[in-house]
């Protein structure tokens, strides 16, 4: 009987985004990053990327990378800002982040409020009972 050969696994695709992959946005706001046959180019699925971030409008022009780690740079550097109807990615994420629900780290300092939950919200970090008198831990 012949002998099996070895099988050969190549990754020849990368996606890149800020938001991740289960979010309904996800895929109008990443990047590929692909190995064609002429190395490795970045793209948006309409749109292929230069490395200084400018467009080239088909594959044929745009720059090919000889190592993929070049061309996950240039996507990493562009996918924070890659627009969609006017609104970039990291938009995207701030409007679909929700606030995690945490419990209070330090009691209030009131000792009547009852409010149970420390609303944690980017980028305006923390706010804790609405009574206003929480007081945060001191560093003893």
């Amino acid at each position: 009987m012949p002998q099996t050969p070895d099988v050969i696994v190549s990754l020849t695709r990368f996606t890149v985004s800020v938001l991740p992959a289960n979010d309904v946005n996800h895929k109008a706001y990443a990047l590929q990053v692909e190995l064609k046959p002429h190395g490795w180019v970045v793209h948006d699925g309409h749109v292929y990327f230069d490395p200084d971030g400018s467009e080239a409008f088909s594959q044929s022009t745009a720059y090919h990378f000889a190592d993929h780690e070049d061309a996950l740079a240039l996507a990493k550097r562009l996918a924070p800002g890659l627009t969609v109807n006017g609104h970039t990615a990291t938009e995207v994420y701030h409007q679909t982040r929700r606030p995690a629900a945490l419990p209070l780290a330090t009691p209030c300092a009131d000792g009547t409020c009852t409010h149970p939950l420390n609303w944690h919200r980017e980028p305006d970090g923390c706010t804790v009972c609405a009574c206003a008198r929480f007081r945060p831990p001191t560093d003893n």
